[in-house]
C-alpha cells in the first residue's frame, strides 16, 4: 500500500515556475513508478510525466517536455516536478500516481493503482 500526497500548486501568472511534491508513505514507495497526471475541467485525465523508480529513465508528454522536469528523493520519499515557462493552458488538477515498476513508464491511469488527491495550478495570462 502507498499513500501519496501533493503539494506545491498555487495561482501564478504565464512565465512563472513551480515546484510540486509528491510525497509517499509505504515501503514500495521507492521501488514504484511515479507519475504526474493532470485534469482540466470538462477534459480527461492526461499523463505528464513519469519516472523510474531509480530515476534513471523518465518519460515526459509533448506538450511539456522541454518545461517540465521530474527528480525523486527516494531518501525523502519524495518526487519532484518543476515546472517551468507556465502557460493558461497548464491549468488544471495535478495528481501524483504510483505503480510498480514496469519496462515501459506507462502513460494510462490504468497503470496507475495509487493516487494522491491532487494540487490545484492556475495559470492566469
Amino acid at each position: 500500500q502507498v499513500q501519496l500526497v501533493e503539494s506545491g500548486g498555487g495561482l501564478v501568472q504565464a512565465g512563472d515556475s513551480l515546484a510540486l511534491s509528491c510525497a509517499g508513505s509505504g515501503r514500495s514507495f521507492s521501488t514504484y513508478i511515479i507519475a504526474w497526471f493532470r485534469q482540466a475541467p470538462g477534459k480527461e485525465r492526461e499523463f505528464v510525466a513519469g519516472i523510474k523508480w531509480n530515476g534513471e529513465s523518465t518519460d515526459y508528454a509533448d506538450s511539456v517536455k522541454d518545461r517540465f522536469a521530474l527528480s525523486r528523493d527516494n531518501a525523502r520519499n519524495t518526487v519532484y516536478l518543476h515546472v517551468n515557462d507556465l502557460r493558461p493552458e497548464d491549468t488544471a488538477v495535478y495528481y501524483c500516481a504510483s505503480g510498480p515498476d514496469t519496462w515501459v513508464i506507462s502513460r494510462s491511469v490504468r497503470g496507475y493503482p495509487y493516487w494522491g488527491q491532487g494540487t490545484q495550478v492556475t495559470v492566469s495570462s
